[in-house]
């Protein structure tokens, strides 16, 4: 597995030390490179070349930083947001916005790690506190998928690579890109896009397209 760097954006102390200590300990190790209380660490320095950003909501403002959220994923980042709010508007406003996945400090380093090591490799972590907000949300703005495009958006989920999907169902790689982007188009439609990865499969989990036994 490639070496995965993070930087670490909370303002409670013993979080970092903690989460750094996580790291450290991994197997293999994550690098925290940079970490503060102010998003600002993410995006200079050290901060600027993280795979993931380790995002904490409640900041020293008081106010939930959906903004600052938003822009780190404008921009190209891979954010796990790691947060004391648990409430379902909270977790769904931020896989709106794209987030790569949604952790509560409740969740800790059993599933800290592996979201972090997921988040880098672009590949979606279900928490189960994520997975309940998610199999609990059913939308009426859902998009119509068709059988295939089901078929190898599942496919797709159980696999890092686009060219196992075509082989399985003997297709080239380009059309199965097709199909994906085909499901990408339908989302964005209904106001709901998915631009990464991990977005898609939270909508197909929210809209009960896949459910967490099919991943």
């Amino acid at each position: 597995m490639e070496p995965v760097s993070v930087v670490i954006v909370d303002d409670h102390p013993a979080i970092v030390d903690g989460v750094r200590a996580w790291c450290a300990a991994a197997a293999p190790p994550i690098t925290v490179v940079a970490w503060g209380h102010e998003p600002a660490v993410a995006v200079s320095g050290a901060g600027a070349a993280a795979d993931v950003v380790l995002f904490d909501l409640q900041l020293e403002t008081g106010v939930l930083a959906f903004d600052a959220v938003g822009r780190l994923v404008a921009g190209g980042r891979r954010v796990v947001v790691y947060s004391q709010a648990a409430d379902d508007a909270t977790v769904l406003r931020c896989l709106e916005t794209g987030v790569s996945t949604y952790l509560t400090k409740a969740e800790g380093r059993e599933h800290l790690i592996p979201a972090v090591h997921a988040a880098a490799r672009d590949l979606p972590y279900v928490s189960p506190a994520l997975g309940g907000v998610m199999a609990g949300d059913r939308r009426a703005d859902r998009p119509v998928l068709s059988d295939r495009e089901r078929e190898v958006l599942l496919a797709w989920f159980e696999s890092d690579s686009k060219n196992l999907v075509a082989a399985r169902f003997g297709l080239s790689v380009k059309t199965i890109d097709t199909y994906i982007a085909r499901v990408r188009i339908k989302y964005a439609d209904v106001g709901r896009p998915a631009s990464t990865k991990a977005a898609l499969v939270a909508r197909a989990l929210q809209d009960g397209l896949v459910d967490l036994g099919d991943l």
